[in-house]
């Protein structure tokens, strides 16, 4: 893709975007989140400098945050992903959304004629960003949640950004994540605040759709919670980068996980 043309061609071929990506020649991904949320977020979840480090992006979707760190100089980055690149999205967002209008509950996606693990259509983004963009960035289809991951090795960093609330078993995802992490994850969550119990480690179960109509949402803790996994996990501190707003009952967390090994922050 060497042209404004062909790049706004193979955009609108994908059919839904998450991120808003900068593809250069004017053209930007139609993402669900804005460049201007997306920069936000990238600054927010605060990372060290990275020239020279291994990045691994879990659960990355159509590649926003692992496309900033390449640009930021990392030597060797991967999105792995799985559960979002086996799903038809363009078809799965319309049957959400008119199942939303109707009052209906959406189906788990695993169970609807939109999974499609063979395929992988929603790869699609990720993989016309990275073309687009003359990216070195490596895709890695695994489930993170099933797939024997050892052969993947650490990362010196590893994102963990919209994925802990999405998995059934929050202690085992946090043990894998900390399995691939050779310095410092990141992790970002919803999150709640139960008053009066900011000192317990709490969290709220999601049995249904409950939490943004998604079927997929399990869990989210309050901050003691999200620490007290993380440190059983075998981490070593946690540092809370983004806390609960004034008046809060549910946000979005984000802290840092250091294994004890070197890395600035």
């Amino acid at each position: 893709m060497d042209d404004a043309d062909s790049k706004r061609r193979a955009v609108h071929q994908v059919g839904f975007w998450w991120h808003s990506i900068d593809l250069g020649d004017g053209v930007v991904t139609p993402g669900q989140k804005s460049a201007e949320l997306l920069e936000s977020e990238w600054r927010t979840i605060d990372l060290p400098d990275l020239r020279g480090r291994s990045v691994l992006d879990i659960g990355g979707w159509d590649g926003y945050f692992a496309f900033a760190a390449e640009r930021a100089g990392a030597e060797r980055v991967a999105v792995l992903d799985h559960y979002v690149w086996s799903l038809d999205l363009a078809g799965q967002q319309k049957d959400w959304q008119a199942r939303q209008a109707s009052g209906e509950a959406p189906e788990p996606y695993e169970n609807s004629p939109f999974w499609q693990p063979d395929k992988m259509p929603g790869k699609a983004g990720f993989d016309t960003a990275r073309e687009a963009l003359g990216s070195s960035v490596e895709d890695i289809v695994a489930d993170f949640a099933t797939d024997e991951l050892t052969p993947l090795g650490q990362w010196d960093v590893v994102l963990f950004l919209g994925v802990l609330y999405h998995l059934r078993d929050p202690f085992e995802a946090a043990r894998r994540l900390r399995a691939l992490t050779r310095q410092l994850a990141v992790i970002e969550t919803h999150a709640v605040v139960v008053p009066g119990q900011d000192d317990v480690p709490l969290w709220r179960f999601f049995p249904g759709s409950e939490l943004n109509a998604d079927p997929s949402n399990w869990w989210a803790p309050n901050m003691a919670g999200l620490r007290a996994l993380l440190v059983a996990a075998g981490f070593s501190d946690v540092t809370v980068k983004q806390g609960p707003p004034q008046g809060a009952t549910e946000y979005r967390a984000v802290v840092h996980a250091r294994t004890g090994q070197s890395a600035d922050s």
